[in-house]
């Protein structure tokens, strides 16, 4: 496309046996066009590269995908509103929602994933037979996180508040509390 872009800016016309190096003649486009190394040795051709428009292309895509042009012309809805129905999804998406309420960055996710994975898998309905420990943060006892609702041996969306909470109060942030596990072997 640049080689094209130079023949038809300078009005240069090659002849069909001649040899265009494109690799050459290819560089990325940043605001202020440059010539290729092929074409810069002439005066004339770097001028009209110089003030050459740059061309800017409609991005047709949402108008090819009917699902993308109908969600963004919403004007409601939970994509607009900023809410989300967080029951519904995997427990690491609920977590990576809620984080920001705690004042965390999704970072942490970086270390709550590991700790929540060796502690119950991420399964809401994890159980520790000789401890008792239950539910994805593996509260001990289980009943501890009826504080943040009475679903807790349920909800996903219950048992990750009352996680975070507990990891907040006591290690400061989840990499704090994985740091914590990695030292002592639980937490």
């Amino acid at each position: 496309m640049t080689a094209t872009g130079v023949a038809v800016v300078t009005g240069i016309v090659h002849a069909p046996h001649a040899t265009l190096p494109l690799a050459d003649g290819i560089s990325p486009v940043s605001a202020d066009v440059r010539a290729p190394a092929a074409a810069s040795a002439d005066p004339s051709v770097s001028a009209a590269l110089r003030s050459a428009p740059v061309s800017r292309s409609f991005d047709r895509r949402a108008s090819r995908d009917p699902a993308k042009q109908a969600a963004l012309g919403l004007t409601s809805g939970p994509a607009v509103s900023g809410q989300q129905r967080l029951s519904a999804q995997d427990p690491q998406a609920i977590a990576d929602a809620l984080l920001s309420s705690y004042g965390w960055s999704s970072s942490e996710m970086s270390c709550l994933v590991p700790l929540w994975m060796g502690e119950s898998g991420w399964r809401v309905n994890a159980e520790n037979s000789s401890s008792g420990a239950y539910g994805i943060p593996q509260s001990l006892p289980g009943s501890k996180m009826a504080t943040v609702g009475a679903d807790w041996r349920t909800n996903a969306v219950t048992q990750i508040k009352w996680g975070l909470g507990y990891i907040q109060e006591r290690y400061g942030s989840p990499c704090g509390a994985w740091g914590f596990k990695q030292g002592h072997g639980w937490y």
